[in-house]
This record gives C-alpha cells, structure tokens and sequence, in this order.
C-alpha cells in the first residue's frame, strides 16, 4: 500500500479511520483489546506466505510502506458477500454489541488461511476482547472453523501478491527511515543523534498514541524491521543465537521446527507472551530494550545465563543479561549502541520453568513472573541453580545468595526451605494495583517451592 506517510508517529489506524475505513476501531491504543485488527501479509518461519494479524493502533503507518494489509472491509468476497468466518459469526450469535467484531473477524480470517490448520489454535483470539462477554459463540466458531475451499480466490492472494516490501531511498529529511544494512543503521543514528530505534513499535506506539504526532522535518524514527542482520536464527552445539529484531511468533516456530524441546523455557514463556497480535511485531530486542520491569522475557534470559550482543558504529560488545538492567528503564546501552542479538550458551540446563502469575491466562501483564533452571551433578545434587523474577521491582532480578547457597547441596525439601529466606529478601518488592509488596514477596518464596515440587523426581535416586 501506498502511505504518503508523513510523520513518524502516525499510526496505520489513524490513516485507515481519517480515509472513512472505519471498521477498523480504536478501543485502547496500547494493544490489549485487538478491535484495531487487520491482517498483514507476511512470511512464516519457512518464508511461505500467510496472513498475520496485528494492532494497527501500534503499527506506525510509515512501516507499512508497500506491504500488503487487509481491513475488515476487505473480508467480504465479491459483491459484499460474506466470508466463511463472518458468516459462521452471524449465524453463531458472536456478534452482540459489535465493536469488538471487526477485530475477531480478522483474527479469525487469519486463523482461518493457517498453512496446515487441523485443529482450532486457541491462541488465536487470545488478543481479542469482547466487552459483552459473548466468548462462548465466538469460542464455537473458532472451533468449527470449515476448510478452505481450494477455489478460495483469497488463496491466489496468498500466491501472488509481493511479499518484500520495496524500502525507499534513505531520506535524512524523513521522520521515519528504514535501512536495509546495519552500518546504514548507524549512518541514520549519527545524522539523527535523537532518533530512537524502533523494531515491532509495540511499546513505543503506545506512547506515542498518548502524546500524539511529533513535528515532521527531522528523523524521529529508525526503523530496524528491513535489517537481514538482525531477524538471525541459528543453533550449534555452542549456541543459540537470536536476532534482536525476529518477531516473537516466528522465534516460536523456528523453536518448535529446529530447536524442538531445546530451550524448555521459552517454549513454556512465548505462549503466555501477550497476545498473537502483538508478538506478530514484538521482539526480544525491543523486549530488552525498552527495559520495563514487567517484561517477561527477562526472568527467562537471566535463568538462561543469556548474553547480549550490543553495537554501534565503534564495534560490538557482548555482555551477561545480568549486567544489562541498570535501573528502572536504564539499561547499559550507550546512546550509540542497539541490541542486535541474544545468546543463549550451551549447554543448557537440564531442568527449566517459567511461571506467570496474573489475572489472566493469556494477554496479561504480570504480578509476578519466574524462571528457574537447574542442573544436578552425578551424586544428584546441586551443580547450578538459577532463580530470576520479573515484575517485582524496578528491575528484574536473580536470587544470587540463594543460588550460591545451593551449589552442593542435595535437591531437597530441606534445602528449599533453606533457601527461601534468602529469595525472600532478594530485591524491594513493590506495591501497585496488581499486589502488594508482602504478596510478591511470598509469590517469590512459592514459586520457588513449586519449581523443587516439579523436578524433586529428578533428584531421586534410581531403584
């Protein structure tokens, strides 16, 4: 599509709505109730194409320069008669209010064209919510959904439309601008030293939606989603590297298909990791970025040992996870460096768990979240022992004393109640709207319990 995109800040559904495509809603500019759906052509993690459903209320208009986007308009087949999944709705009572409508129905299109789709992914729907508590007829939907009828004319879409998006000229003059090289990164970096980077846009659209539009005339954004470098996905017998810029829908493909029972806790972690809309453009990179205590990501690339590889036009550095958070949002990036890659070393632990506590299963943010892993020596005691949380202070944080405290010692009850002091006291708990201080701190202590409860058979000796 062609955007005349002018300003960094605007977003896909503002432009949509100002052009009378209004079926497209704005319920919350931050990404959490999925009615500003649309589905966006794409490539899966075997670089076939697909519809992806995404926020536009989070999508800058300017990154949609040339892809292909459908709205909820343009589900319809010829002479407005209704899609299998609009139908299926109507007939089904999913529709009651009808806000939230044209969002589920684009999820659903996307379910719907899912290459080798046998069973509902429940998942699918996870970032759509319905106001009027209308689930269950809309959960019956998704459950039925037919097969693609091979005259489908949507599926010669799919096998014709362009995929790679043409990326302009660099224009220092643009407010947002997208290299197709690392070191073109950096050139836009010195040119527009206040300029921030910008991969999925899930965070930092959420902001911008607040504040509104910037003044046009300098670059404000550099956008990394056209950077090769950067979208890496690569495993040896040393290593796991990630590309800070590789969606988070696709890194769980490409563990599911290559890595497969690899790195537990993040096969445990993506599904809980908001919702499809968002980790359609979310990435580990922005995730570790934008530093925000609450990431989920973070407990888990602790307990991993994760490193970080960072870069600027001087060179690169690597560095432990454990040195990057520096404060509340305070990272030690410099004002030059971006993160291009995470490493996961091997091997890996034996024994992984993530836990998320919240009020939702899925698209929610957490109270608490954790991530342990564990190795046993051959006398079945504790040789490594990593203990991280995330949501409970400014920073994430590890439970170092009580990870020392372990070393050695038999994987016991004993032992774990030995250790839950020390988890206890690790850090200064905070109190919001989602718990107080004394709940997270207890919240720290049991889930440690359930971790040992969980993986105590592992410690026993064999018959």
């Amino acid at each position: 599509m062609e955007t005349g995109a002018s300003s960094a800040d605007a977003s896909l559904l503002a432009w949509l709505r100002a052009r009378g495509l209004t079926g497209t809603k704005e319920g919350c500019a931050e990404g959490e109730c999925g009615a500003c759906a649309v589905a966006m052509l794409a490539r899966d993690a075997q670089g076939r194409p697909r519809f992806e459903a995404v926020n536009s209320c989070l999508l800058p208009l300017a990154a949609v320069e040339g892809r292909s986007v459908v709205t909820v308009e343009g589900v319809a087949g010829a002479g407005g008669a209704l899609h299998p999944v609009q139908a299926a709705l109507a007939r089904g009572g999913g529709s009651q209010c009808g806000y939230c409508t044209p969002g589920f129905v684009i999820s659903l299109f996307c379910e719907y064209y899912r290459e080798g789709r046998s069973a509902p992914d429940p998942e699918a729907i996870s970032g759509n919510l319905c106001r009027c508590t209308g689930y269950r007829p809309i959960l019956d939907v998704l459950r039925a959904l037919p097969a693609v009828d091979p005259l489908d004319p949507v599926l010669s879409v799919l096998a014709e439309a362009p995929l790679e998006a043409p990326v302009a000229p660099l224009d220092p003059g643009a407010a947002f601008v997208r290299p197709t090289r690392l070191d073109e990164v950096f050139q836009c970096l010195a040119r527009a030293p206040g300029a921030a980077v910008i991969a999925g846009g899930t965070d930092l659209m959420v902001t911008a939606n607040a504040v509104g539009p910037a003044p046009t005339g300098s670059t404000r954004w550099v956008s990394l989603g056209a950077v090769p470098e950067l979208r890496r996905f690569e495993v040896s017998p040393d290593a796991i590297v990630i590309g800070a810029s590789l969606p988070l829908s696709v890194l769980e493909e490409r563990l599911r298909e290559e890595a497969p029972g690899v790195v537990p806790l993040l096969e445990q972690l993506l599904p809980l990791f908001s919702s499809r809309l968002i980790k359609n453009r979310a990435t580990l990179g922005g995730n570790l970025g934008t530093a925000s205590p609450i990431g989920d990501a973070h407990p888990v690339l602790l307990a991993l040992d994760a490193r970080v590889v960072v870069a600027s036009a001087r060179g690169r550095r690597e560095l432990p996870v454990s040195e990057f958070f520096l404060g509340y949002r305070k990272t030690a990036l410099a004002p030059d460096e971006l993160v291009t890659e995470v490493v996961l070393p091997r091997p890996l632990p034996a024994l992984q768990r993530f836990y998320k506590v919240s009020k939702r299963v899925l698209d929610d943010i957490s109270t608490v979240s954790a991530a342990f892993s564990l190795d046993l020596t051959d006398a079945r005691r504790v040789g490594r022992l990593r203990v991280a949380y995330g949501g409970v202070a400014a920073t994430p944080v590890r439970a170092v004393a009580a990870e020392d405290r372990a070393v050695g010692q038999p994987w016991t009850r004993a032992t774990v109640e030995a250790l839950l002091p020390l988890v206890e006291r690790t850090g200064s708990p905070l109190s919001d709207l989602r718990g107080s201080a004394a709940y997270r701190r207890a919240m720290m202590g049991r889930l440690l319990e359930k971790f040992f409860h969980e993986t105590a058979a592992a410690a026993q000796a064999p018959e």
